[in-house]
């Protein structure tokens, strides 16, 4: 019996494969860039805490990480909002429509415009009352400065998302790559030098942090606007012609199907910043410990949702041509790299724990020890925070975003949140506690979302016209 189980499962692996081998080579060549580049806008807060975890110590650590927390919530609405335009872009070059391309690049930027704003003022609104949260005075004081330096960045973070929507949408993603590597590599060099006062820089200690993140976003949005419009691969779609074209509609269909996909976005990422404050209550050495964990899962989330980006992608493409059985194969793909991808993070936080700890912390046994321990949790949920953020991707894909929502806002905040507390408080875990609130509401959205996936994809099948013949679907 096992030796026939064996069997049936290795014919199985091979047909997969045999089906599957050019869905995930392709999935794979478009996910690899934009992974990287979906890494910049959260290594930024990385690098950051890096710096000044090891320079500053840990007050300052546990401040930054709050102030970075928050800031990327605010903007987690426009940066989740506008990544619905690849997709926009993908349906649009599938109907070889140039002018429709055009008046999504343009409506795209304005979007992020009017986003950043809104956005911006709440960050600096929000800094204003960072009391409410409950830390104490130290890291208070020094996060309010912290987050009123990165509210100015909004505007150019969202700017580079929108232009960028464009060279993913035309499956043209590495160069966001490429400005994304050496806009790290400047934000480190300027994090060592404004906080340490290096040569003719001034010493601003944690705030040289923070201008070091704004420099950085700043150039990131110069050389993405710049390469498109002078790239000639686009040429074809930022004719003179276009320019006259008119963009509210699409402004308003952006808005539409992107904030409810932002909110999506938001809901997430607000647990775990809230998660953040919840934490700060246990003291201010849980928080620290709490932000080394939750800077590493949020590498390997961001690599997960440059996966959810091809899918959406890819996705939107297929249905662009009618062709659902391609839409299904291009969610299948993206759900095996991701929980592949993923199975890999898992292992590697589950094994290196102290390792990865020690990149941020050395000199404080007791925060070491209390991240060390979320750590391991954060290897547990890497699966579900993988395939959750791949359904996302497809649904995208297919313009669905107001039911993905609703389920979004059940698990984070009916069913992660308000356990995390209770396992934390009445229960008594601790920080330990939060993080099996935040493991169990992934899994539910996980679960909830994949479902969701697999019943659009039916309910296309018996409603979708033929594909269009003699074009590939993706």
């Amino acid at each position: 019996m096992p030796f026939t189980t064996g069997l049936r499962a290795l014919l199985f692996l091979k047909t997969f494969l045999r089906t599957y081998r050019p869905e995930l080579a392709d999935t794979f060549r478009l996910s690899v860039p934009i992974i990287i580049a979906q890494l910049g806008v959260v290594l930024m807060g990385v690098t950051d805490n890096l710096f000044v975890g090891r320079l500053l110590g840990a007050v300052p650590l546990g401040a930054a990480g709050l102030a970075n927390s928050l800031s990327f919530l605010m903007s987690s609405v426009g940066v989740g909002g506008l990544s619905v335009v690849a997709a926009l872009v993908a349906q649009a070059n599938s109907r070889a429509d140039a002018a429709g391309i055009n008046r999504l690049f343009r409506a795209g930027l304005w979007a992020s415009v009017l986003m950043s704003v809104v956005l911006g003022g709440l960050s600096v609104i929000l800094a204003f009352y960072f009391e409410l949260f409950g830390q104490s005075p130290d890291v208070t004081r020094l996060a309010r400065d912290f987050m009123l330096i990165l509210s100015a960045s909004v505007l150019p973070l969202l700017l580079f998302v929108a232009a960028r929507q464009l060279c993913d949408g035309l499956r043209q993603p590495r160069v966001a790559m490429l400005i994304t590597l050496s806009a790290l590599g400047f934000n480190a060099l300027f994090n060592y030098v404004l906080i340490q006062g290096v040569g003719p820089f001034p010493q601003w200690g944690l705030m040289g942090s923070a201008v070091a993140t704004l420099l950085s976003r700043v150039y990131m949005a110069v050389a993405m606007l710049l390469y498109v419009y002078w790239q000639p691969l686009f040429k074809p779609y930022l004719l003179a012609e276009f320019a006259k074209l008119p963009v509210q509609v699409e402004i308003r269909q952006i808005l539409r199907l992107g904030i409810p996909g932002g909110l999506t976005f938001f809901f997430e990422v607000a647990t775990f910043s809230l998660a953040v404050v919840i934490v700060g209550w246990l003291g201010d050495d849980r928080l620290a410990a709490h932000q080394i964990a939750i800077n590493l899962a949020s590498v390997t989330y961001m690599m997960a949702t440059g996966i959810s980006s091809a899918a959406a992608i890819r996705v939107g493409a297929a249905i662009g041509y009618n062709n659902v059985d391609g839409a299904l194969r291009a969610g299948i793909a993206a759900f095996v790299l991701s929980v592949s991808l993923m199975s890999l993070a898992a292992l590697l936080f589950l094994t290196t724990n102290d390792w990865l700890v020690s990149l941020y912390i050395r000199d404080n046994p007791g925060v070491m020890h209390i991240a060390a321990s979320l750590v391991i949790i954060a290897g547990v949920f890497q699966l579900s925070d993988g395939v959750q953020v791949v359904a996302l991707g497809s649904l995208r894909g297919m313009a669905d975003v107001n039911v993905p929502t609703v389920i979004s806002l059940f698990s984070y905040w009916v069913v992660a949140l308000p356990l995390s507390y209770v396992l934390a408080f009445p229960l008594k875990l601790d920080a330990v506690g939060v993080w099996i609130g935040l493991l169990t509401g992934l899994t539910v959205a996980a679960v909830l979302l994949t479902v969701r996936f697999f019943r659009r994809i039916r309910r296309l099948h018996r409603t979708t016209p033929l594909p269009v013949s003699g074009i590939s679907p993706v």
